[in-house]
């Protein structure tokens, strides 16, 4: 637990708004100052290591100052439309599509919870995950991939007679932060697995000095729930996707009549 002990309020804030000025290209103090802050894209060095869409458009906040990171092209038709507009003007604007809630650990809460009786429990690290790809059904929780640019770094799981019921996994996004994802089988839920996968998985990568989080969509409250009951206070937001790529889930099928 020494590690953990090095963790406090303004530390884990400090590494969020260091790793999002990398991945955003913009600069820490960018999302506790107000205003709209727009920046030009770039692959920085230490960003966490998503796909990106392309054109790329993504925008972000704390809770205070908004940063719109996007390539040239698309800066510069978005700035002129967003530059005067709200906080919650912003997250609605109509090339936008899906939001995203970047959850940390509450240091006031965060604890390990007793794991449930009746099941057994497992921990695989490094490439022993690999032996659990066998096991579809947990993509959430793990990568499924060798050669991921996110590689799998731990994996808790529950087995009762003999099979994998849930797992908890953290992927190595990037240095400063592992994400946590969760599976519980349909069969096995609302037994107080999620959470107590979630909050022992989270103490483990916060011994190994590394701060986890855990994202989830605005919509999905059942998962919002877990990372509640875990331990975890919402810290950021940013948008899922644009529409600009032409991939948007209503381009081709959606007529509004007035």
């Amino acid at each position: 637990m020494k590690e953990i002990m090095e963790f406090d309020k303004a530390k884990i804030l400090e590494i969020v708004r260091k790793q999002l000025a990398i991945d955003m290209n913009c600069d820490p103090d960018d999302f506790i100052n107000d205003g709209i802050v727009f920046c030009e894209a770039k692959l920085n060095e230490g960003r966490r290591m998503f796909d990106r869409q392309s054109p790329f458009l993504e925008i972000a906040t704390m809770g205070r100052g908004i940063v719109v990171s996007a390539d040239s092209e698309i800066l510069a038709k978005v700035k002129p439309l967003l530059e005067n507009k709200t906080r919650e003007d912003v997250f609605v604007a109509p090339f936008i599509f899906g939001h995203t809630i970047y959850y940390v650990p509450n240091l006031g809460r965060l604890k390990k919870l007793p794991l449930p009786s009746g099941f057994s429990y497992y921990i695989k690290e490094g490439k022993e995950i690999h032996d659990l790809y066998q096991f579809p059904g947990f993509e959430n929780a793990i990568q499924y991939d060798k050669n991921h640019p996110r590689p799998d770094v731990i994996a808790v799981y529950a087995m009762y007679d003999n099979e994998i019921v849930a797992m908890a996994g953290a992927s190595a996004d990037s240095g400063l932060m592992w994400q946590i994802g969760i599976d519980v089988l349909p069969g096995f839920r609302k037994k107080g697995l999620a959470a107590c996968l979630v909050s022992n998985l989270a103490i483990m990568i916060m011994e190994r000095g590394v701060l986890p989080y855990y994202g989830t969509a605005s919509s999905n409250i059942a998962s919002q729930a877990v990372a509640y009951r875990s331990g975890f206070i919402p810290t950021w937001m940013c948008s899922y996707k644009n529409i600009f790529d032409g991939k948007a889930p209503y381009d081709n099928d959606i007529k509004i009549i007035f």
